[in-house]
């Protein structure tokens, strides 16, 4: 398309041409560059953390990625833009046979811990909606009627939640206390725990799907006759990003390992998720330098994630709250309510 006129200053139309202007081809104005519902290839695995894997995780990976990329990536930015849930994909993500994680019996898949939370990245790179969906849905509904339900309550609830014709939903909250974990009266440390290892995945897979997006975009768009990718500027904050994401990957492998093994501390858990959170924000934040105004468009994925993790940052403790549980671990000493400030109180 050719632009031919101009508006004039007294609102006539005017020929370009005959006030000095160049016509305008807009394909170059706006080159064309491939949306996040075609989603891209995998291309942040730079240390080969699939080697990390057995094969029925690597095949688990495998599985989700394809049915997620090709059934959820299309619909994933008009359902975000309306704040609406894709209820008819429920079908879909239940063909994965994922839900209820890690486990064992009643319909449930009996998955490793690292193969659960390699699911829960893998969602969560193409729609955190849907990852948070799952694990909502398998390790705070369906962990808690395993490890705290009668024989009654597992036969009745847990094949259907497997299979998710029955949704889960879950609400924990403490009106009076909030993050005052020494006044907290209602515990869940075990649940909550799993919870928190699934958590600090979930912005593994944020990260992946920025990545990816960005890492196609720069190779696709050009300025100045050049890719994008050509710029050194450019290169440095794609490797940034690439190298949070090694980082936060081993991160949540070894917390995985942690917990299989027994030796998983809340103080364990709660690093890998602030640390893997903070991380994270960096990574979509200079995902959305590189895309430019496109950073702001739900149709390159970017602007999406930036939104996407942010609750994550605050939900199953906020990045303070989960420093501090960590930090009482290593000093020995609980700052949440420091003994002068409590005399100081009264």
């Amino acid at each position: 398309m050719v632009g031919k006129r101009v508006t004039g200053g007294d609102g006539r139309e005017e020929d370009g041409a005959k006030v000095g202007l160049p016509s305008l081809d807009l394909s170059l104005a706006f080159p064309k560059a491939t949306p996040a519902s075609i989603f891209p290839p995998s291309a942040s695995d730079y240390y080969q953390f699939d080697d990390l894997l057995t094969s029925e995780e690597r095949s688990i990976r495998k599985k989700v990625r394809g049915i997620v990329e090709k059934e959820i990536a299309p619909i994933m930015a008009a359902y975000w833009e309306k704040a609406e849930f894709p209820f008819h994909a429920i079908p879909k993500l239940a063909s994965l046979g994922v839900a209820g994680g890690t486990i064992k019996g009643y319909g449930c898949p009996g998955l490793s811990i690292t193969a659960s939370a390699v699911t829960m990245a893998e969602m969560a790179r193409v729609d955190a909606s849907c990852s948070t969906f799952i694990l909502v849905h398998s390790s705070l509904v369906m962990v808690t009627i395993a490890l705290c339900g009668s024989e009654a309550q597992k036969q009745k609830y847990l094949p259907s939640l497997a299979q998710l014709t029955t949704v889960g939903c879950w609400a924990l909250t403490e009106p009076n206390y909030g993050s005052d974990a020494s006044s907290l009266r209602t515990t869940a440390t075990k649940v909550l725990a799993i919870s928190r290892i699934m958590v600090a995945w979930q912005p593994i897979g944020i990260s992946m799907g920025a990545f990816d997006m960005c890492h196609r975009y720069l190779k696709e768009r050009k300025q100045f006759g050049v890719p994008l990718a050509a710029f050194q500027l450019n290169q440095e904050k794609l490797v940034r990003m690439l190298g949070n994401i090694q980082s936060m990957l081993l991160v949540g492998w070894r917390l995985c390992k942690l917990y299989e093994s027994g030796k998983m501390t809340p103080g364990h858990a709660s690093l890998g998720k602030a640390w893997n959170s903070r991380m994270a924000r960096e990574v979509v934040s200079l995902g959305r330098e590189l895309l430019g105004g496109n950073g702001i468009l739900a149709d390159f994925l970017v602007a999406k994630a930036f939104c996407d993790l942010e609750p994550i940052y605050s939900y199953e403790g906020t990045y303070d709250i989960n420093s501090l549980v960590t930090g009482r671990e290593i000093t020995g000493i609980a700052s949440f309510k420091p003994a002068a400030l409590a005399k100081a109180r009264l």
